[in-house]
């Protein structure tokens, strides 16, 4: 029997496309054009906000295991002394991290094994149609053509993307007309571990002169950036010429060298070359994210610069939010309606993130410090969204759940943070309670026969309630207070599956509301 969801592109996004479908429980298989992963380190940091989503995952230890934390920046501007620049991040969960992007596929497709799926590799997508609600492919592969049918098929397969490109969709917006070229390499200076390196000479009607070194976990390595040299340059084949050019020879080491001697005070030595490339940008975004049961995400629908890192991590975070509405659907738990929210939420943020990265690309060295948190992607929100009910002061349906600590559990000797009481596949309903808990008991026990298993039922009390944990019911103590100071008195929350705000009001009306807003809103059959 063929597999409910045809994952096509084995990079990232559709790692943890494929990943977080089969945690939902929904049967997918996984295929990209490419004999072996690719060998290039084109993305490295991974942002706050997509450490939290591969904490949810089980993941967040085996990618800072395999990654360095990435603490500031040394700015070298012309005529001034280096300056270092740390960010603190400590309010957030998490920090930035690099972990260099072929680790972080290996610890997804590790992933991926322990649920029973291994990326089909050399199969490429050669066609696609659609009737009767089912997805029709053909996939070359070294057995030959292949025919098969899908409930659904998601293209994560690049700025090139096959998918895209047989969906019709319009994928508008320029190239720049210049290259970068990257390298691994090592530089013998002075450095702090955890500090990137951006040396940039601003230019006039022109692109800066620059050199960007990003530290890779390996002491001593970066990966570095500049302009590429007019003599390695070439036209673009396609209007989505986008990224790694691999058919391409890279720069060598006196390239990046004497750009390094160019723009370093110091000229430190750069040497060890494992690798290099040149790369090329475009600034794409989709005319839409779907088209009947076919969805495309990450690079497939934006591509933009990558000042900030934000690329793969918003394409995984594309992955992310159509992971569970997917599988509700695919699962006959919910109706179709809620796959129109992937677009409507998702493609703002693309248009953000590309209006962003432009701004910030074209005046690098000319500004002065932004918001620490503009590129953790932790102030990323869906309000005004179909699903997103409607906002209020301060925390609001569509933005992201805070994190809080402190919280107790009967029988743990441990004190618990909001997020492990979140993490999982569910909706969760965090209920305020004092004094006794026969409403929630009532509410936990008619949402439980509506909808069993697929929402999680949490009061929270005061410190020294001393009530006794209803059947049904998750009972936390919140000993310290904080989530009463974060979250303010009497109001209760409902939590989607990516910890984003699905609903909040008073308690006294979640017996009412929240069921309406199941059925209604997000379509729980």
């Amino acid at each position: 029997m063929d597999a409910s969801v045809l994952v096509v592109g084995a990079g990232p996004v559709g790692l943890t496309l494929a990943a977080e479908l089969a945690r939902h429980g929904v049967r997918v298989r996984l295929v990209d054009k490419l004999v072996t992963p690719s060998p290039y380190c084109r993305a490295i940091g991974v942002t706050p906000r997509s450490l939290e989503v591969f904490e949810d995952m089980g993941l967040a230890r085996e990618m800072i295991d395999a990654g360095l934390w990435l603490d500031g920046m040394r700015m070298v501007l012309p005529g001034q002394p280096p300056r270092d620049k740390r960010r603190d991040l400590s309010d957030l969960p998490y920090a930035a991290l690099g972990v260099p992007q072929y680790e972080t596929e290996r610890v997804l497709t590790e992933r991926l094994a322990q649920y029973g799926i291994v990326p089909e590799r050399a199969v490429a997508l050669a066609a696609l149609s659609q009737a009767e609600d089912r997805v029709h492919v053909e996939l070359d592969g070294p057995q030959g053509r292949e025919s098969a049918t899908f409930d659904f098929v998601v293209g994560c397969d690049g700025a090139h993307s096959a998918v895209r490109k047989a969906l019709g969709i319009a994928f508008e917006g320029e190239g720049w007309p210049f290259e970068f070229m990257l390298g691994d390499v090592s530089i013998d200076w002075d450095v702090p571990r955890g500090l990137a390196v951006f040396a940039v000479h601003p230019m006039e009607d022109a692109p800066p002169d620059l050199l960007v070194a990003v530290p890779l976990p390996e002491r001593g390595r970066y990966r570095v950036s500049a302009m590429a040299p007019a003599r390695l340059m070439a036209p673009a084949k396609d209007g989505t010429d986008h990224g790694i050019q691999a058919e391409r020879p890279g720069a060598g080491l006196a390239d990046l060298q004497e750009v390094a001697d160019r723009l370093l005070p110091d000229r430190p030595r750069l040497g060890d070359l494992r690798w290099s490339s040149i790369f090329r940008i475009s600034i794409r975004l989709a005319e839409h994210y779907r088209a009947g049961n076919v969805f495309i995400a990450g690079d497939a629908c934006h591509v933009h610069p990558p000042t900030g890192g934000q690329g793969m991590n918003t394409g995984i975070q594309d992955a992310y939010n159509l992971a569970w509405k997917l599988a509700l659907v695919a699962k006959g738990e919910a109706g179709r309606r809620l796959l129109d929210s992937y677009e409507a939420e998702r493609r703002p943020v693309a248009e953000a993130v590309i209006a962003h990265t432009v701004e910030e690309s074209v005046n690098l060295g000319r500004r002065g410090e932004g918001d620490r948190l503009a590129d953790t992607q932790v102030l990323v929100s869906y309000r005004g969204g179909p699903l997103a009910d409607v906002a209020g002061d301060g925390l609001s349906a569509g933005d992201r759940m805070p994190d809080v600590e402190g919280l107790r559990r009967h029988g743990f000797g441990f004190p618990l943070r909001l997020f492990d009481v979140l993490k999982g596949t569910r909706f969760v309903l965090l209920v305020p309670v004092d004094g006794t808990t026969d409403t929630v008991e009532a509410l936990a026990a008619d949402i439980h026969r509506r909808w069993p298993g697929r929402v999680r039922v949490v009061a929270l009390a005061p410190g020294e309630a001393g009530l006794d944990e209803p059947p049904g019911v998750e009972l936390l103590s919140d000993a310290a207070g904080r989530f009463a100071a974060t979250f303010g008195d009497g109001q209760a929350w409902l939590v989607r599956p990516d910890n984003h705000v699905a609903w909040r009001g008073p308690a006294a009306t979640v017996a009412a509301a929240v069921p309406t807003y199941l059925a209604e809103v997000i379509g729980l059959k």
